[in-house]
Formats: C-alpha cells, structure tokens, sequence
C-alpha cells in the first residue's frame, strides 16, 4: 500500500467510525517525518480509543501495524505512527490547542471526496 492509499484508507476508516472534520495532509515536500498527516476529531474520550482501535484493528488486517502508538491514557488524543502516515485524533478542545493546521498550514489538503461522507461533519 503506497502512503497515499494508506492516508486514504485510514480517513476512511475514520469516516465509517463517525469521527468529525476529517482532513489528510500532504507533508512528504515539507518534512521528513511524514508524507501524510490525518486529523480526525472526536467527540469523547471513549470515541478516540475506538477510532484509534478500529484503524489498527482493520489494518492489522491488511499487514499494516503501526509502528508507535501514543496518548491512549492521556485520553485528549492519540496518535497512531505508520511511519510515512501519522494520524491524529482529538478531542476538539486538543485540536484548537495544538492547531496542526496552522502549523502546516503549507501542506496540501488531500481532497477527500468519495472517500469520507463529509469531511466537516
């Protein structure tokens, strides 16, 4: 699976979870820790860890592991580190605060249509 299949995999996994203002960055041009970022808001505590355990849990499937996992008790946020794709999942008020947007604000936004239902729901 290239990065990009992996980044839209993973928003769609997202997607299906109900998580909220889903968006992929293209970093690979800007940094070298990597290609993609995939944000994802959450609703609650208990939503981080299911969105965060479904994506593992379905590319497990798939022979994708994440190579490092961090947040899970701090409950505000996860990340999920599959090297070339790291994804991000907040609680909204974690989101605000870090505002990873604007620090990459020179990244491409992937287009997501046909992958996730709304990407601002």
């Amino acid at each position: 699976m290239t990065s990009k299949e992996l980044a839209l995999t993973l928003a769609g996994l997202l997607d299906d979870k109900k998580g909220r203002d889903i968006k992929v960055l293209d970093t690979g041009a800007l940094t070298t820790l990597a290609d993609y970022f995939v944000l994802c808001t959450a609703t609650s505590n208990t939503q981080i860890k299911a969105l965060a355990d479904y994506c593992q849990k379905e590319l497990k499937e798939k022979g994708e592991v994440p190579h490092h996992v961090e947040g899970h008790r701090a409950g505000t946020w996860v990340l999920l580190d599959y090297s070339s794709v790291v994804v991000h999942l907040f609680l909204e008020e974690a989101r605000d605060f870090y505002d990873l947007e604007r620090l990459w604000k020179d990244a491409q936004e992937v287009d997501l249509s046909g992958v996730v239902t709304d990407g601002t729901l």
